[in-house]
This record gives structure tokens, C-alpha cells and sequence, in this order.
């Protein structure tokens, strides 16, 4: 598979062509960590620098701008969610790329660090295969890619997630470093 990024939400980042989709969101169950706001610079799939501007939207949404190299400006809206030790992130995904719902997860490292994962559409293909979650393999319109989309509820999704046995089904797809002040 190409590594090819693409912002999007907070995972802000999907692995070229290969993408996991929900029917359903994650619904946002408490705010995020006031630590995860505020701007975050990393460097894209180029080299080429990228920043990441986090901030509230209203009750538990939030909104992701994405500022590149040549300026631009790309924005996510999306909502969080905990459970247990891990933090999730839900996010529309556009219709150019099949629409439905992206999930991440995400861990901010002594407010100096976030770091964003994705799930590894294979080992959740996988799951499918062995009836874990129900769902298809479909093809990413515009990319050229294969992926899965899942139907499973959203409570089915979490208990297969928040299983300590799945623990390897993210993968860190993005390292963003807090911005000076």
C-alpha cells in the first residue's frame, strides 16, 4: 500500500487508500482533555511542515484546522470519546471518500505531545471475516483503495475497541509536537 496521509478530524489522518468507516459515530461522551486544545506542529507525509489548530466548537465538539506548507487551510469538525484508559475521536468523513464515519483514537503525552492513530483496516477485515463485527469490504472512491465499512451498533464497536485482546489494532498514523508559545 502507498503511504498517502489526508487530513481528517483529529485522527486528522488516514492511511492512503486503506480506510475503516462506522455507520455509526462514536457518540461524544465527556469533554476532551483541556490538553489536547491549542496548536501542534508536525511535518506531513512530504517532509513539509504542518499545523494543527484544535479548539472547542460548542459542548462537546471540536474543530481541527489543518494549515500546510502553501497556506491552506483544511477544516474537521468531530467529537471525542472515553472509555476507560483510551480516548476516541468521531468524525463525518466526506463523501468524495464513501461518506459514513471515521474512528480514531489519540493520547496526549505530558501536554507536550499528541499522538493520533488509526485502525488497521486488515486486522478489522479480519473481524469481520471471524463475525467480531458485521460489516463489508467496499472500495475508496477516489483513492483507489480497499477498506471496510462496519454496521455493527456503536456499543458493539466499543466492546470489540475497548477489548484489551484488539489492543494492536491502532496504529500511530501521525506525531504532532505542542507549538511555542
Amino acid at each position: 500500500m502507498k503511504a498517502r496521509t489526508l487530513l481528517l478530524a483529529l485522527s486528522f489522518l488516514l492511511l492512503g487508500g486503506c480506510l475503516v468507516t462506522f455507520n455509526e459515530p462514536i457518540p461524544g461522551n465527556k469533554p476532551a482533555p483541556k490538553a489536547l486544545l491549542g496548536t501542534w506542529t508536525s511535518k506531513d507525509a512530504w517532509g513539509e511542515p504542518l499545523t494543527l489548530q484544535i479548539s472547542r466548537s460548542g459542548g462537546n465538539a471540536y474543530k481541527a484546522v489543518a494549515i500546510g506548507k502553501n497556506k491552506k487551510r483544511d477544516e474537521y469538525a468531530f467529537t471525542v470519546s472515553q472509555h476507560g484508559n483510551r480516548w476516541y475521536l468521531s468524525a463525518g468523513v466526506p463523501k468524495r471518500l464513501g461518506g459514513n464515519f471515521l474512528i480514531g483514537g489519540f493520547e496526549v503525552l505530558d501536554n507536550k505531545e499528541l499522538v493520533v492513530y488509526n485502525l488497521d483496516v486488515e486486522q478489522v477485515n479480519q473481524a469481520v471475516q471471524k463475525k467480531e463485527l458485521s460489516g463489508r469490504s467496499i472500495e475508496v472512491p477516489e483513492e483507489n483503495g480497499e477498506g471496510v465499512l462496519i454496521d455493527s451498533p456503536a456499543e458493539r464497536v466499543l466492546a470489540y475497541l475497548d477489548d484489551p485482546a484488539n489492543s494492536d489494532l491502532f496504529i500511530e498514523v501521525a506525531r504532532f509536537k505542542r507549538a511555542g508559545k
